[in-house]
């Protein structure tokens, strides 16, 4: 009897343990709250938080399984992202992913204990959101890109490409923080190759056209683009003032898909699929602040030579030959 109850006893403990484990394996793990925070245009961003979800897919994620993706975009409309950041700290999100300078200054603006991963900033020091590369501090960490050197090069490449132009026109946004920063290493750049440049500012889209009739009053010979977020947001309606004043335009690689002649920057959509790193290091545990900014160390060259047709241009075969990608 003593054996039989013993034997009870322990079956019946067996079956406790191996019911609370197979209890245990039925509930669902952990769904992380992932918000991604964009001032451009929906449909723009999608092919980037595409790059940012393959990302997180090679990392062991699955949207529906253990995150969820809660996306809001700006629309073009600067103005409406300190609203749309909160929106997502209200949501409880583990991480934002933060577009550009604009998205990461809101993010930041609207919490200091959410992290923060911005795949693409232009200069994040210059602009306050970090102390330094290496040691982020705070809650922001990212990926960044030369932009003082990327803005230099597409004055070098104008120069390769239209050996005779001499005057350059900047459009930047005057309420972009890098601005000075940028405009001084390109400043640097024109006077070894002996072009002037000549800025002129556009806060929003309304302001466009004053600013092409501005360029085509002072004769400038082609038009580049700082890399800004309102600018990118309108990077089609900056292309195509170029086009009808008939102006040669470097820029982003939103200008030339839009019909600008040629396009020169750091490789976004990689930088979008990296930042999933980022995103996965939070996840367990790392520290924001402690995240050195990583820099982008591919940059493509791309020429479209229709636009080249249309401005009856001929480009150097030299430089298409150095160009990743040519659209003919």
């Amino acid at each position: 009897m003593r054996r039989s109850t013993v034997g009870i006893i322990l079956i019946l403990a067996l079956g406790c343990v191996v019911a609370l484990r197979a209890a245990e394996a039925q509930q669902p793990g952990k769904v992380y709250r992932i918000g991604v925070l964009g001032p451009g245009y929906a449909a723009d961003n999608i092919f980037l938080l595409e790059n940012l979800r393959r990302g997180l897919r090679e990392l062991g994620y699955v949207e529906g399984q253990n995150i969820v993706i809660e996306f809001r975009s700006a629309e073009g409309r600067v103005d409406r992202l300190p609203d749309l950041a909160t929106e997502l700290v209200r949501l409880k999100v583990d991480v934002i992913v933060a577009q550009g300078t604009a998205g990461a200054s809101a993010a930041k603006q609207a919490t200091a204990t959410v992290p923060i991963v911005v795949p693409v900033v232009a200069d994040p020091v210059a602009t306050g959101l970090v102390a330094s590369l290496a040691r982020p501090g705070g809650n922001v960490t990212g990926l960044t890109w030369f932009s003082h050197e990327v803005s230099a090069k597409r004055l070098e490449l104008l120069r390769d490409a239209l050996p005779r132009t001499k005057r350059v026109a900047v459009l930047i946004n005057p309420t972009f923080p890098a601005n000075a920063s940028i405009l001084q290493a390109m400043e640097l750049r024109a006077k070894s190759l002996k072009l002037e440049i000549q800025q002129f500012e556009a806060r929003g889209p309304n302001e466009f056209e004053s600013a092409f009739t501005a360029m085509a009053a002072k004769r400038v010979d082609a038009v580049t683009v700082i890399d800004d977020a309102m600018l990118i947001a309108h990077a089609e309606a900056i292309a195509t003032l170029a086009a009808r004043k008939r102006l040669p335009l470097v820029g982003f690689n939103e200008t030339v898909e839009a019909g600008g002649l040629m396009a020169y920057g750091a490789n976004f959509p990689e930088m979008w699929r990296r930042a999933a790193s980022y995103v996965d290091k939070i996840l367990k545990g790392a520290k924001p602040g402690e995240l050195p900014i990583e820099q982008a160390t591919k940059f493509e060259l791309v020429i479209n030579l229709k636009a080249a047709k249309a401005l009856g241009l001929t480009i150097p075969q030299s430089l298409l030959q150095r160009a990743d990608e040519v659209i003919r």
